[in-house]
């Protein structure tokens, strides 16, 4: 659970001859990460692929072209299937032929369709101009000019210009139309030089006859035509995906995995005769393996456990290497059944119990656990929908999370979508979890009074007559803030304990008992005149929320702290002096600072539970009213609103109405009031994930994963494949 998978290094060796029925068997097992070759063994090269592999690539190849064509996806697969090598020539063939010819014509189609597109919006322009198409171009001596300007501005040029015989101008909605004759001496250009002083840009004119509107209606139905011969061909390659679609994915199963069984010579470690393999496989399996390979090709293949690699450094310190040859190790060459090894560490498979699969996914957005790493995806499962869930505190909007985490979860494939889904529910369940404590369902304190008679056992603290549980929840988090990071630098020792006491010390440990020092002495009720009252009143005394006796440490403990601190700082500001020299014994008091911003990080935690809880109160207070009874209590006007204040109602006193309420407004007011209130609750319950979700988020990634997490580890990726669309041959 806090560990992946332990692995364990297999070497597979044996002649050529047996180098099929080999990658067959280790491909259908599924459980073996090879291991790739580095050419660094005196006498072996990489393998080459076998003779089908480039026949296999060309014809995958075409199938996911095909897949595309036709816009193939998984539901339309159908039954699964045997695909054979005749079918693989013959249908593929088959189907190839007919899709390209429906592909060409429909891209053919496409084309010219485009093109009428054009055409049609080069032409409108011209319909308000009210002058057939043949007459704006083709003469000899009148010149004709075509496009957008200011009419004014054109005439006025024209006037002044002694180089114009005559001219008329016709304008429509978008564009003017000039016709001029030019004197006879007047040079070719001349229409084009004037229009340009009167800011004219040209259009062209469309190649056609005719009035404009009516030429436009021709193409408006060769439009026509076009979209229903495309929507035939369409309909075709509908049938055809329909027809083709398990067959093309069930190919594209099959040739992959033909590629993947031609091409994993590649990885392996060959002479003219001889074949090394190696990988990395779960070290329950190994057993497993070696029974598959030897009813597979009997005693001719020598397979070996290597190597069983320990957490630590994600190397085993027990492994054995030989030579090729053998020389001088005591141990027969590879080639004669020995041991080689190939220098790589083992992947990282998460071992995570099924609850806690979804959070895998926040451990992969900062990176996979090294083989050596604790794995905190189970603390993740315990922590974040903990922080959300208290941040947020409501049965009606946990309801919600958890159903939208359900629906993600059961509907849809994606893997990263159904871990969101999970992580969904989680939260979702806290939340409520939470809500029912704080007495609350979309805000409103009704479930408090049904299920505590009014009193619930946790408050938000909104409210400034339960003021001292938002001071207790600020406390709260401090010590929550305290506790997880002590974890984090727990999880560091563990992790760096093979490095060497020294960086353990200089690192983790030092900074572990700075914080506990600094915050020891922080919490005592040495100089308690300049520290926040709560610290020593919310959990004891007569005003706490929880009487718990707690009412600060002794004194004595503020030096105690003090010195663990002074202690810690030493130690790591020498860590720091002996990695980067003189700069480290400024870096390291610098960085001390961390110890305590960091736990005051976590009050974040209080801040996000009362923003959300004022949120919620101000989409309440509109919809609904409330009122403040004499003690400072709120109430909501669920079931009416006081005439007034200085009178009794519901038996409290009233001493002020903070708003009358939509809904007591009258029909028109309340049914504003109704949608204030729906997109009221629906804006807290998405800025409740954008919030609470982040900050939480936040909270693990730079608070706890920062302690001791480098998420440097390689996926653990098995030789084989999970079929889906294809039955074994």
């Amino acid at each position: 659970m806090l560990r992946p998978e332990q692995m364990s290094k297999v070497s597979v060796t044996g002649s050529k001859a047996v180098m099929d029925p080999v990658i067959e068997t280790v491909h259908d097992l599924n459980r073996v990460h090879l291991s790739d070759y580095d050419g660094s063994w005196e006498g072996f090269d990489n393998g080459t692929p076998r003779s089908d592999a480039d026949d296999a690539s060309e014809k995958l190849v075409t199938v996911r072209s095909l897949e595309s064509i036709l816009d193939v996806d998984g539901d339309d697969a159908g039954p699964s299937r045997i695909v054979t090598d005749e079918a693989l020539d013959e249908e593929l063939e088959e189907i190839r032929t007919e899709a390209n010819e429906l592909d060409d014509r429909r891209n053919e189609i496409e084309s010219e369709l485009r093109e009428v597109e054009e055409e049609i919006d080069e032409v409108e322009p011209f319909t308000t101009l009210g002058v057939p198409l043949d007459l704006l171009s083709g003469y000899d001596t009148l010149h004709v000019a075509v496009g957008q300007g200011d009419q004014a501005a054109v005439q006025r040029v024209l006037d002044d210009s002694k180089a114009i015989r005559s001219f008329d101008i016709e304008t429509g909605d978008e564009l003017v139309a000039v016709f001029a004759y030019p004197e006879s001496n007047a040079r070719e250009s001349i229409l084009d030089d004037l229009l340009v002083q009167a800011s004219f840009t040209r259009t062209d004119v469309p190649d056609a006859e005719g009035d404009a509107a009516e030429y436009i209606d021709e193409l408006r139905h060769r439009r026509q035509q076009l979209e229903s011969k495309l929507s035939t061909i369409e309909d075709e390659i509908g049938d055809l995906r329909l027809d083709a679609a398990g067959f093309l994915l069930a190919a594209e199963e099959r040739l992959t995995i033909d590629v993947q069984k031609s091409e994993a010579p590649l990885q392996f470690a060959t002479t003219e005769s001889a074949f090394v393999a190696e990988g990395w496989i779960p070290t329950d399996q190994v057993d497993h393996l070696k029974a598959e390979l030897s009813d597979a090709v009997g005693n001719r293949v020598d397979v070996d456990e290597i190597e069983r690699a320990k957490y630590r450094e994600g190397h085993a310190t027990d492994t054995e290497h030989v030579s090729p040859e053998g020389e001088g190790s005591g141990k027969a060459a590879a080639t004669d059944g020995g041991v080689v090894t190939m220098n790589d560490a083992p992947p990282t498979m998460m071992d995570n119990s099924e609850p806690a699969e979804p959070f895998e996914l926040l451990t992969k957005m900062v990176g996979l656990p090294s083989y050596d790493e604790l794995d905190p995806t189970f603390f993740i499962m315990l922590t974040f929908p903990a922080f959300f869930g208290f941040m947020i505190g409501d049965l009606g909007y946990g309801i919600l999370y958890t159903v939208a985490g359900f629906y993600m979860y059961s509907r849809f494939d994606s893997d990263a979508i159904r871990a969101l889904g999970g992580i969904g529910m989680w939260a979702g369940g806290f939340t409520m979890l939470f809500g029912v404590l704080y007495g609350e369902l979309f805000g409103l304190h009704v479930l408090g009074d049904v299920l505590f008679n009014g009193n619930p056992p946790m408050h938000k603290g909104l409210q400034p007559a339960y003021a001292q549980y938002a001071q207790t929840w600020l406390f709260v988090s401090v010590l929550a803030g305290l506790a997880h990071m002590t974890l984090g630098y727990f999880f560091g020792v563990v992790n760096h304990i093979s490095h060497g006491i020294e960086e353990v010390l200089y690192d983790d440990l030092s900074w572990l008992v700075m914080m506990l020092g600094l915050w020891l002495a922080i919490l005592s009720t040495a100089g308690r005149g300049i520290k926040p009252d709560f610290m020593f009143t919310t959990l004891g005394g007569p005003n706490a929320a929880y009487d718990l006796g707690y009412t600060g440490m002794p004194e004595v403990a503020a030096f105690a702290g003090l010195g663990m601190f002074a202690l810690g700082l030493v130690v790591m500001t020498y860590g720091e002096f002996q990695h980067m020299g003189a700069p480290g014994l400024v870096v390291g008091p610098l960085e001390s600072v961390n110890v305590l911003v960091n736990v005051l990080s976590y009050f974040r935690l209080a801040a996000v539970l009362l923003a959300k809880a004022g949120m919620a109160f101000v989409v309440n207070l509109l919809f609904f009213g409330a009122w403040v009874d004499a003690k400072g209590g709120w109430h909501f006007g669920t079931g009416g609103m006081p005439s007034g204040t200085g009178i009794e109602y519901h038996h409290y006193e009233v001493t002020e109405i903070m708003f009358g309420g939509l809904l007591h407004g009258g029909i028109a007011m309340a049914l504003v009031g109704i949608l204030v209130f729906v997109v009221g609750h629906i804006a807290v319950l998405l800025l409740g994930i954008t919030s609470a979700g982040l900050q939480g988020v936040r909270l693990e990634y730079v608070e706890f994963f920062d302690k001791f997490y480098d998420g440097e580890g390689r996926a653990f990726d098995p030789f084989g494949y999970e079929r889906e669309f294809t039955t074994e041959d």
